[in-house]
């Protein structure tokens, strides 16, 4: 391949990357995301100042672009962020930070808990509140059967248990 207009970096220097974008939404986030995004910014800024010890090279310099990124990116997920308290929440109906157990036509059972988009973990059973499960959910009430629209095909859950996280 020709290299004839590829502009080649003129210093040793790495340039600041770009920043990461911003979600859309707004940033509601439970208690416990609100500590998980202020303990990730206090993670980052303890490698950075690790990072800042060890001297001046192209790796750490570029280690550091990446770290001041995503500082920045999280410094902006913090100020953006709208905690709910969850002890406020309705509860006899899906709302934000509730855990949802539903059911499905073959009787099994699963837990939802609708949550921030930072704090989202599909593995642990956390779900983002603009995610189409917790749409589908928001409002239901027990007994409710609601639609979950996959690209895979709907499913019909039925609510059976909402529940809120208790406060540490």
């Amino acid at each position: 391949m020709s290299r004839a207009f590829v502009k080649e970096p003129d210093s040793d220097t790495p340039v600041d990357e770009m920043d990461l974008p911003q979600s859309e939404h707004p940033n509601h986030v439970t208690p416990a995301g609100l500590a998980q995004l202020q303990a990730r910014l206090a993670d980052l800024e303890a490698q950075k100042q690790a990072l800042e010890k060890q001297g001046e090279s192209l790796e750490t310099a570029a280690a550091l672009t990446h770290l001041n990124r995503d500082i920045r990116f999280v410094e902006g997920r913090l100020e953006r962020a709208l905690p709910v308290d969850l002890a406020q929440q309705p509860r006899d109906r899906v709302a934000f930070g509730a855990i949802v157990t539903v059911e499905d036509a073959e009787g099994k059972q699963s837990d939802f808990a609708i949550v921030g988009e930072d704090e989202a973990d599909v593995d642990d059973g956390k779900v983002s509140y603009v995610s189409p499960l917790a749409r589908a959910l928001m409002e239901a009430e027990i007994g409710d059967t609601i639609t979950w629209k996959r690209p895979i095909g709907d499913v019909q859950l039925e609510v059976v248990a909402i529940r809120y996280p208790e406060a540490p």
